[in-house]
Protein backbone atom coordinates (compact mmCIF):
# COMPACT_ATOMS: atom_id res chain seq x y z
CA UNK A 1 0.00 0.00 0.00
CA UNK A 2 2.80 2.37 1.33
CA UNK A 3 4.52 1.66 -2.22
CA UNK A 4 1.42 2.49 -4.47
CA UNK A 5 0.63 5.66 -1.85
CA UNK A 6 4.06 6.75 -2.78
CA UNK A 7 3.71 6.26 -6.75
CA UNK A 8 0.63 8.03 -6.78
CA UNK A 9 1.66 11.11 -4.88
CA UNK A 10 4.73 11.56 -7.44
CA UNK A 11 2.08 11.03 -10.32
CA UNK A 12 0.06 13.50 -9.18
CA UNK A 13 2.67 16.11 -9.13
CA UNK A 14 2.74 15.85 -12.69
CA UNK A 15 -0.72 16.91 -13.09
CA UNK A 16 -2.42 20.48 -13.19
CA UNK A 17 -5.68 20.67 -10.80
CA UNK A 18 -8.64 21.43 -13.14
CA UNK A 19 -11.28 22.40 -10.17
CA UNK A 20 -11.86 22.23 -6.40
CA UNK A 21 -14.37 20.42 -4.65
CA UNK A 22 -17.05 21.99 -2.26
CA UNK A 23 -16.07 21.47 1.47
CA UNK A 24 -18.46 18.48 2.84
CA UNK A 25 -20.64 18.95 4.96
CA UNK A 26 -20.41 16.54 8.01
CA UNK A 27 -22.72 18.31 10.23
CA UNK A 28 -25.37 16.75 8.13
CA UNK A 29 -23.72 13.13 7.44
CA UNK A 30 -26.30 10.68 7.01
CA UNK A 31 -24.97 8.53 10.06
CA UNK A 32 -24.51 5.08 9.83
CA UNK A 33 -22.88 4.71 12.57
CA UNK A 34 -23.15 7.54 15.52
CA UNK A 35 -22.06 6.94 19.11
CA UNK A 36 -21.11 9.58 22.00
CA UNK A 37 -20.15 9.28 25.51
CA UNK A 38 -21.44 12.67 26.76
CA UNK A 39 -25.28 12.19 26.86
CA UNK A 40 -26.63 8.61 27.33
CA UNK A 41 -30.17 10.50 25.52
CA UNK A 42 -29.09 12.43 23.37
CA UNK A 43 -31.15 14.26 20.07
CA UNK A 44 -31.42 11.07 17.62
CA UNK A 45 -29.99 8.73 20.22
CA UNK A 46 -27.28 6.01 19.46
CA UNK A 47 -26.70 4.21 16.64
CA UNK A 48 -24.09 1.42 16.96
CA UNK A 49 -24.19 0.48 13.32
CA UNK A 50 -22.22 -2.59 12.51
CA UNK A 51 -19.62 -3.05 15.58
CA UNK A 52 -18.73 -4.86 18.51
CA UNK A 53 -18.43 -1.85 20.59
CA UNK A 54 -20.88 -2.76 23.60
CA UNK A 55 -22.29 -5.54 22.35
CA UNK A 56 -20.84 -7.87 24.72
CA UNK A 57 -22.72 -6.06 27.78
CA UNK A 58 -26.48 -6.22 26.13
CA UNK A 59 -28.00 -9.00 27.98
CA UNK A 60 -31.74 -8.30 27.60
CA UNK A 61 -32.13 -9.76 23.85
CA UNK A 62 -35.50 -8.05 23.78
CA UNK A 63 -33.62 -4.07 22.50
CA UNK A 64 -35.01 -3.01 19.77
CA UNK A 65 -32.68 -1.24 17.15
CA UNK A 66 -33.51 2.28 16.59
CA UNK A 67 -34.25 2.99 13.28
CA UNK A 68 -31.76 4.15 11.02
CA UNK A 69 -32.64 7.74 8.48
CA UNK A 70 -32.49 7.38 5.10
CA UNK A 71 -29.71 9.61 3.49
CA UNK A 72 -32.42 11.88 2.40
CA UNK A 73 -33.50 12.53 6.10
CA UNK A 74 -32.88 16.22 7.88
CA UNK A 75 -30.07 14.84 9.90
CA UNK A 76 -29.55 17.94 11.09
CA UNK A 77 -32.71 18.01 12.67
CA UNK A 78 -32.91 14.40 13.66
CA UNK A 79 -29.03 14.08 15.03
CA UNK A 80 -28.02 17.43 16.14
CA UNK A 81 -24.09 17.16 16.99
CA UNK A 82 -23.22 16.91 20.75
CA UNK A 83 -21.03 20.49 20.46
CA UNK A 84 -24.06 22.42 18.83
CA UNK A 85 -26.40 21.04 22.25
CA UNK A 86 -23.28 22.57 24.45
CA UNK A 87 -23.05 25.44 22.44
CA UNK A 88 -26.48 26.21 22.79
CA UNK A 89 -25.32 27.77 26.57
CA UNK A 90 -21.63 28.67 25.40
CA UNK A 91 -20.29 25.32 27.18
CA UNK A 92 -17.91 25.07 24.80
CA UNK A 93 -15.99 27.06 22.81
CA UNK A 94 -17.67 28.37 19.13
CA UNK A 95 -16.80 26.80 16.16
CA UNK A 96 -15.82 30.18 14.28
CA UNK A 97 -14.57 33.44 16.06
CA UNK A 98 -17.29 35.81 16.75
CA UNK A 99 -19.35 37.83 14.05
CA UNK A 100 -17.54 39.56 11.03
CA UNK A 101 -14.93 36.89 10.81
CA UNK A 102 -14.08 35.76 7.15
CA UNK A 103 -13.24 32.35 6.81
CA UNK A 104 -9.40 32.06 4.78
CA UNK A 105 -8.96 30.02 1.84
CA UNK A 106 -6.86 27.05 3.44
CA UNK A 107 -3.54 26.60 2.29
CA UNK A 108 -2.79 23.20 0.32
CA UNK A 109 -0.30 21.04 2.03
CA UNK A 110 0.06 18.64 -1.24
CA UNK A 111 0.83 22.29 -3.28
CA UNK A 112 2.77 24.45 -0.71
CA UNK A 113 6.44 24.06 1.16
CA UNK A 114 5.58 23.27 5.11
CA UNK A 115 5.91 26.27 7.18
CA UNK A 116 6.30 26.57 10.74
CA UNK A 117 3.92 27.94 12.67
CA UNK A 118 1.10 25.99 10.32
CA UNK A 119 -2.71 27.48 10.38
CA UNK A 120 -4.95 24.80 12.00
CA UNK A 121 -6.29 24.34 8.25
CA UNK A 122 -2.85 22.94 6.90
CA UNK A 123 -2.18 21.22 10.53
CA UNK A 124 -5.22 19.15 9.81
CA UNK A 125 -4.48 18.36 6.71
CA UNK A 126 -1.53 16.58 7.74
CA UNK A 127 -2.97 14.87 10.73
CA UNK A 128 -5.14 13.49 8.19
CA UNK A 129 -2.97 12.12 5.98
CA UNK A 130 -0.38 11.03 9.38
CA UNK A 131 0.20 7.13 10.55
CA UNK A 132 -2.63 5.87 12.46
CA UNK A 133 -0.59 3.96 15.24
CA UNK A 134 1.82 7.50 15.46
CA UNK A 135 -1.26 9.70 16.08
CA UNK A 136 -2.48 7.06 18.39
CA UNK A 137 0.71 7.16 20.60
CA UNK A 138 0.83 10.57 20.63
CA UNK A 139 -3.22 10.80 21.12
CA UNK A 140 -2.54 7.97 24.25
CA UNK A 141 0.67 10.30 25.78
CA UNK A 142 -1.75 12.94 25.93
CA UNK A 143 -4.68 11.07 28.12
CA UNK A 144 -1.75 9.98 30.32
CA UNK A 145 -0.69 13.35 30.90
CA UNK A 146 1.70 14.51 28.42
CA UNK A 147 -0.57 16.83 27.31
CA UNK A 148 -2.97 17.60 29.34
CA UNK A 149 -5.93 16.43 27.96
CA UNK A 150 -8.86 15.05 29.54
CA UNK A 151 -11.19 14.51 26.65
CA UNK A 152 -14.82 13.33 26.29
CA UNK A 153 -16.05 11.74 23.04
CA UNK A 154 -18.41 14.26 22.07
CA UNK A 155 -19.61 12.62 18.82
CA UNK A 156 -18.37 9.97 16.66
CA UNK A 157 -20.22 9.36 13.26
CA UNK A 158 -19.41 7.48 10.36
CA UNK A 159 -21.24 7.34 6.94
CA UNK A 160 -20.74 8.37 3.10
CA UNK A 161 -21.00 12.30 1.93
CA UNK A 162 -21.22 13.58 -1.31
CA UNK A 163 -18.43 14.74 -3.18
CA UNK A 164 -19.09 18.00 -5.12
CA UNK A 165 -17.02 19.52 -8.05
CA UNK A 166 -17.25 23.60 -8.97
CA UNK A 167 -17.66 23.91 -12.64
CA UNK A 168 -17.27 27.47 -13.52
CA UNK A 169 -18.68 26.77 -16.56
CA UNK A 170 -22.31 26.43 -15.74
CA UNK A 171 -21.91 28.02 -12.73
CA UNK A 172 -22.73 25.35 -9.74
CA UNK A 173 -21.15 22.56 -7.74
CA UNK A 174 -22.09 19.30 -9.81
CA UNK A 175 -21.72 15.72 -7.58
CA UNK A 176 -19.08 13.54 -8.80
CA UNK A 177 -19.51 10.60 -6.26
CA UNK A 178 -19.96 10.06 -2.57
CA UNK A 179 -17.07 8.77 -0.04
CA UNK A 180 -16.99 7.01 3.53
CA UNK A 181 -15.71 9.46 6.29
CA UNK A 182 -15.27 8.97 10.16
CA UNK A 183 -15.52 12.01 12.34
CA UNK A 184 -14.79 13.02 15.49
CA UNK A 185 -15.64 15.59 17.69
CA UNK A 186 -14.06 15.70 21.17
CA UNK A 187 -14.57 17.72 23.77
CA UNK A 188 -12.04 18.71 26.16
CA UNK A 189 -11.93 20.42 29.78
CA UNK A 190 -10.26 24.31 29.70
CA UNK A 191 -10.32 25.91 33.49
CA UNK A 192 -10.01 29.55 31.39
CA UNK A 193 -8.11 32.31 31.77
CA UNK A 194 -8.07 36.02 32.42
CA UNK A 195 -9.72 36.83 28.86
CA UNK A 196 -11.78 33.76 28.58
CA UNK A 197 -14.46 31.82 30.65
CA UNK A 198 -13.97 28.19 31.85
CA UNK A 199 -15.42 26.20 28.88
CA UNK A 200 -15.03 22.97 27.04
CA UNK A 201 -12.77 22.80 23.96
CA UNK A 202 -12.73 21.09 21.08
CA UNK A 203 -10.43 19.03 19.35
CA UNK A 204 -11.41 17.49 15.84
CA UNK A 205 -10.68 14.20 13.65
CA UNK A 206 -11.76 13.54 9.84
CA UNK A 207 -10.38 10.48 8.33
CA UNK A 208 -11.73 8.77 4.94
CA UNK A 209 -13.20 5.33 5.59
CA UNK A 210 -14.63 3.80 8.57
CA UNK A 211 -11.33 4.69 11.06
CA UNK A 212 -12.49 6.12 14.28
CA UNK A 213 -9.87 5.38 16.37
CA UNK A 214 -7.62 7.25 14.05
CA UNK A 215 -10.42 10.10 14.24
CA UNK A 216 -10.46 9.90 17.91
CA UNK A 217 -6.71 9.90 18.12
CA UNK A 218 -5.88 12.80 15.84
CA UNK A 219 -8.94 14.71 17.35
CA UNK A 220 -6.71 14.44 20.60
CA UNK A 221 -3.88 15.78 19.42
CA UNK A 222 -5.19 18.85 17.25
CA UNK A 223 -6.41 19.88 20.84
CA UNK A 224 -2.63 19.30 22.09
CA UNK A 225 -1.43 21.48 19.46
CA UNK A 226 -3.56 24.05 19.95
CA UNK A 227 -1.47 25.08 22.91
CA UNK A 228 -0.95 28.74 22.13
CA UNK A 229 -4.63 29.22 21.87
CA UNK A 230 -4.84 28.48 25.14
CA UNK A 231 -1.87 30.57 26.20
CA UNK A 232 -0.51 26.42 27.79
CA UNK A 233 2.57 25.70 28.04
CA UNK A 234 4.86 23.27 25.66
CA UNK A 235 5.98 20.35 28.17
CA UNK A 236 5.38 17.42 25.95
CA UNK A 237 6.07 15.90 22.53
CA UNK A 238 2.22 15.77 21.42
CA UNK A 239 2.43 19.79 22.14
CA UNK A 240 5.13 20.45 19.63
CA UNK A 241 3.67 21.21 16.29
CA UNK A 242 7.27 20.90 14.07
CA UNK A 243 7.88 17.18 16.11
CA UNK A 244 4.46 16.49 15.24
CA UNK A 245 4.04 16.85 11.63
CA UNK A 246 7.39 16.11 10.54
CA UNK A 247 7.18 12.74 11.91
CA UNK A 248 3.10 11.90 11.41
CA UNK A 249 3.37 11.02 7.46
CA UNK A 250 4.02 7.21 7.10
CA UNK A 251 4.83 7.29 3.63
CA UNK A 252 8.09 9.92 4.29
CA UNK A 253 9.23 7.83 7.33
CA UNK A 254 8.45 4.86 5.65
CA UNK A 255 10.95 5.68 2.91
CA UNK A 256 13.63 7.51 5.16
CA UNK A 257 13.90 4.36 7.34
CA UNK A 258 13.90 1.59 4.21
CA UNK A 259 16.77 3.96 2.39
CA UNK A 260 18.93 2.91 5.10
CA UNK A 261 19.28 -1.14 3.47
CA UNK A 262 20.47 1.15 0.29
CA UNK A 263 24.65 1.31 -0.01
CA UNK A 264 26.32 3.35 1.84
CA UNK A 265 29.65 2.46 1.35
CA UNK A 266 31.42 5.30 1.07
CA UNK A 267 29.42 7.18 3.64
CA UNK A 268 30.81 4.16 5.97
CA UNK A 269 34.30 4.08 4.93
CA UNK A 270 34.46 7.57 5.69
CA UNK A 271 32.98 7.32 9.55
CA UNK A 272 35.37 4.06 9.83
CA UNK A 273 38.63 6.08 8.71
CA UNK A 274 37.51 8.48 11.12
CA UNK A 275 36.99 6.26 13.97
CA UNK A 276 40.22 4.44 13.46
CA UNK A 277 42.14 7.78 13.71
CA UNK A 278 40.47 8.90 16.71
CA UNK A 279 41.11 5.37 18.55
CA UNK A 280 44.76 6.17 17.78
CA UNK A 281 45.03 9.27 19.04
CA UNK A 282 42.90 7.64 22.21
CA UNK A 283 45.49 4.97 22.67
CA UNK A 284 48.26 7.03 21.89
CA UNK A 285 47.44 9.18 24.67
CA UNK A 286 46.65 6.67 27.27
CA UNK A 287 49.49 4.21 26.31
CA UNK A 288 51.24 5.04 30.34
CA UNK A 289 47.78 4.37 32.43
CA UNK A 290 47.58 1.63 33.98
CA UNK A 291 43.79 2.93 34.52
CA UNK A 292 43.35 1.54 30.87
CA UNK A 293 42.74 -2.51 31.53
CA UNK A 294 40.87 -2.17 34.91
CA UNK A 295 43.04 -0.32 37.27
CA UNK A 296 45.77 -2.13 38.55
CA UNK A 297 49.17 -3.39 37.50
CA UNK A 298 48.13 -6.84 36.46
CA UNK A 299 45.03 -5.90 34.67
CA UNK A 300 47.94 -3.48 32.21
CA UNK A 301 49.88 -6.69 31.92
CA UNK A 302 47.31 -8.25 30.98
Amino acid sequence: MLEAVTLLRSYRTTLPRFGHTVAIDTAGLPSERRVSATFKDLPGGQQLGATFDYTHRLLADELETPDIPSPDADVNESMPRVTDLLGVDALIEPDRPAEGWTDPDPGDLTREPTVYPMSRAVRLQALSRGDEGFLLSLGYSTQRGFGNNHPFVGEVRVGEVEIELEVPEIGHAVPIGRIEVTECQMVNQFVGSAEQAPQFTRGYGLAFGRAERKAMSMSLVDRALRREEFDERVVSPAQDEEFVISHADNVQATGFVEHLKLPHYVDFQAELGLIRRLRAEFDARHADSPSRAGGTEEGARS
